[in-house]
């Protein structure tokens, strides 16, 4: 098959019109060729036939053959289609004269096709045979050539000479040109280095510049031709230009080294120090891109050079001093020169220097991050030396304060082109927290002297001759809680103006600190007792000093939380609280001690005959308590209460104590009865007396005294197991030894009696309860005196 111009498939020789008409190319006629239908030879197409070029024999084109079969069979189909209903033949006309125009207008479209085509390569046969003319004219022209050149080889060897001597030429006629600047070199050198005496900078720099252009150009081309040997020669020539180059540089230097007093006095040498030095940075950027030859000296580097000297100049001026005071009036005169200092520095740089040198120097940065790490090394080395802890404080205030403060580096004058948040903390926090440690330290100490000086007071003031001071309210106590609390919440307090965390770190150590005095405070109270144990007179308010001591106490227990720098959680250490508690158990202590010796001659006394018989003994005993309980109410009423309690105690006990001495034992029923009205009459004067003083029944030990009685009053030993059951029900710490002692106090207890009621003992063990205050088990009862069945008497 083949395309034809209306998209639509054409069969070889055939074309198949749109209503399923088909005409064969041989022939004019529409409709089948009946000459192919038959079978005979096709006609030949006259266009065909003018195409001598394009053969369209089987042999030639085998797919004609096969195209030639299909549109055979095709038109077979079509016409047994159209010719099998004898009413279609009716339109074989006009079947015939469609088909004819249209494959006229084939024809033509054909014909025309082929005829430009046809054109078209006769149009590139000509180019063709253009083109090979000309590459053979070319080709013998090259041809020509070369044998020209063969001809004339040996002429070129010739002009090789030539080229070296015109090389030698160019050469020598440029040493022509330099040997004026050649010859005037040392007098250059003589004449620059007068410039650079006169502090002509400029005019001796460009000398300078193009001595060491000359010089290069000629180490350049020795370089570039191989002649290393001869630059020894021309750097030996131009020695002087080295000698030129350190005198320039010292007073570039220099000049950079005054540069913060010549910019407020005249800028103009600083500005062309600044000049000069951007003329070098340009040529060493200018040879280092070339990167051919590097002269000698080069990259000078002097820009580099210029940072290095103005930070070691400010560096110089105001952190390599001599050593100085590193105590603490020192060392504040020392910082606050150095923040008038840095300030006023700065404020040069801001305002003067800035405008004098290019922005890409930044030099404004650059002066900060110098004074921002120079002071850094400087605080490190101050803190290298063992500083007391004023001097502590004075670095750390003016590091984590004054530094960033409105009245140094945060200065209005400053901001906001001065800013050191981006250069890090001046101290390290590593660095801050050891000296925040060593401060901790040296108040620490400095804490223990003043409280151990305060105790030593403390402890003279205990042996005047006259009572301690007392408050509005009449209770006695002494300036030591004052001094105490003062002095730790001033330390606490200062900590506060550094960091959180140096307030914490005090205040931890203050109560450290609190704890150990409580400690000396409490054997200062021993050795005091120790001191008037001998001699009673000594010292002579010896109780009153003791319940100041109390109330001392008392204060410092309400004052400690006030320490605490957070007034959310204002909770005292339980170690603390115990230090507390055991000082005031110390004091009272000592105090029931004192009351112990008084009351100890009374008890004495007890049980005897004479006491039976109605002595003024107990009568005196409340003398002595009264005397005390007055002495008391010296003290606040939370110690009150428990001194007056302890006391209670104490009587009960040594009452108890003394009738349990086996110094009496009632002879008779009589005896028995005078006892047990004793008893009342004196555990009823006793309890009154506490009962007055404030003390709740309730609260009160002597009701031992009342239930022991009922032990003795008891008529019928045989109901004592029930009467002694109901004793150790109430009192569970009293032991056998105490019941077997007052059974002997008795006198009518058979032995069958105490048996029974020590077995009933051993069937009933009482365990104490936790709230229990025990009253027996502090009573001792003597040992029983073992029989000696031989008669006494002298030994053989």
């Amino acid at each position: 098959m083949c395309a034809r111009p209306g998209g639509q498939p054409e069969l070889a020789g055939w074309a198949i019109a749109p209503r399923g008409s088909l005409r064969h190319g041989c022939c004019d006629d529409p409709g089948p060729c009946w000459g192919h239908l038959r079978g005979g030879p096709p006609r030949r197409d006259p266009l065909a036939a003018a195409l001598s070029g394009f053969p369209l024999g089987d042999d030639e084109w085998p797919e004609a053959e096969k195209a030639e079969k299909l549109a055979r069979g095709a038109a077979l189909k079509w016409a047994s289609g159209v010719f099998y209903c004898p009413e279609k033949l009716e339109g074989l006309g006009q079947y015939r004269s469609r088909e004819t125009q249209r494959n006229s207008s084939i024809q033509s479209r054909l014909k025309s096709t082929v005829q430009s085509y046809l054109e078209g390569v006769s149009a590139g046969l000509e180019q063709l045979r253009s083109a090979a003319q000309e590459v053979q004219s070319v080709c013998q022209d090259l041809g020509a050539a070369r044998w020209a050149l063969l001809d004339s080889a040996d002429r070129f060897q010739g002009l090789q000479q030539m080229r070296a001597l015109m090389a030698e030429h160019v050469q020598l006629a440029s040493v022509v040109q330099v040997l004026p600047q050649l010859f005037s070199v040392h007098e250059v050198f003589s004449h620059t280095l007068q410039l650079l005496r006169g502090q002509h900078l400029l005019e001796a720099h460009a000398e300078l510049m193009m001595m060491e252009h000359l010089r290069d150009d000629i180490l350049s081309q020795l370089h570039l031709r191989g002649l290393s040997g001869a630059q020894a020669t021309v750097l030996s020539y131009f020695g002087g230009l080295q000698e030129l180059n350190e005198s320039l540089a010292k007073q570039l230097w220099d000049i950079v080294g005054s540069s913060l007093q010549l910019v407020r006095e005249d800028p103009v040498l600083f500005v062309t120090a600044v000049r000069i030095i951007e003329r070098e940075e340009k040529i060493d950027d200018t040879l280092l891109l070339e990167a051919t030859f590097l002269p000698p000296g080069r990259p000078k580097g002097w820009r580099q050079k210029f940072y290095h000297v103005l930070q070691e100049t400010i560096t110089g001026a105001h952190f390599h001093a001599a050593r100085m005071d590193a105590e603490g009036p020192g060392l504040a005169r020392h910082l606050a020169a150095l923040q008038k200092d840095i300030v006023s520095e700065l404020r040069v740089v801001k305002d003067l220097m800035v405008q004098c040198v290019p922005a890409h120097y930044n030099i404004l940065s650059v002066c900060t991050a110098t004074y921002h790490q120079a002071l850094t090394s400087h605080l490190q080395d101050i803190l290298r030396e063992d500083l007391d802890k004023q001097a502590l404080f004075l670095l750390l205030e003016w590091a984590l304060r004054v530094y960033h403060s409105p009245e140094m580096m945060g200065h209005p004058d400053l901001l906001p082109e001065v800013d050191v948040s981006a250069l890090g903390p001046l101290m390290s926090p590593e660095l801050v927290e050891l000296t925040e440690r060593k401060y901790v330290v040296k108040v620490k100490a400095s804490v223990l002297v003043w409280m151990q000086r305060t105790l030593e007071v403390e402890f003279k003031e205990w042996f005047r001759e006259e009572e301690p001071e007392m408050d509005h309210q009449g209770f006695f106590q002494s300036a030591l809680p004052v001094i105490v609390m003062q002095m730790l919440n001033e330390n606490i307090q200062v900590a506060s103006l550094i960091t959180d965390s140096l307030q914490q770190k005090v205040y931890n150590m203050a109560l450290e600190e609190l704890e150990a005095f409580l400690g000396r405070l409490r054997e200062a109270l021993v050795q005091c007792g120790k001191e008037h144990q001998k001699d009673r007179t000594v010292p002579k308010y010896y109780v009153s000093y003791l319940l100041a001591m109390l109330n001392n106490n008392l204060a410092l227990s309400s004052s400690v939380s006030s320490l605490h720098p957070d007034t959310a959680h204002r909770e005292v250490p339980t170690s603390l609280r115990a230090a507390l508690d055991r000082t005031q158990k110390k004091a009272c202590q000592l105090l029931l001690e004192e009351l112990l010796l008084d009351l100890q001659p009374l008890c004495l006394q007890l049980p005897s005959r004479k006491w039976l018989s109605g002595s003024q003994l107990v009568s005196s005993m409340c003398e002595v308590i009264d005397k005390y309980a007055k002495d008391f109410s010296r003290v606040k009423k939370p110690v009150f209460t428990l001194l007056l309690t302890e006391s209670e105690l104490l009587v009960a006990s040594q009452y108890l104590r003394a009738l349990m001495q086996k110094k009496m034992v009632c002879k008779s029923e009589e005896e028995r009865g005078q006892l047990c009205d004793r008893l009342l009459q004196d555990a009823t004067q006793l309890r009154e007396l506490f009962c007055g003083l404030g003390l709740d029944r309730s609260q009160q030990s002597l009701e031992a005294v009342f239930a022991l009685r009922e032990l003795i009053c008891l008529k019928d030993p045989a109901l004592l197991s029930l009467e002694v059951l109901g004793f150790i029900t109430k009192y569970p710490d009293v032991s056998d030894e105490h019941i077997s002692t007052l059974l002997d106090l008795r006198g009518d207890v058979s032995k069958e009696v105490r048996h029974m009621v020590l077995e009933m003992m051993a069937q009933h063990p009482q365990v104490l309860p936790e709230s229990y205050r025990p009253i027996f088990s502090t009573i001792l009862v003597p040992a029983p005196e073992l029989p000696f069945c031989l008669r006494k008497g002298k030994c053989a």
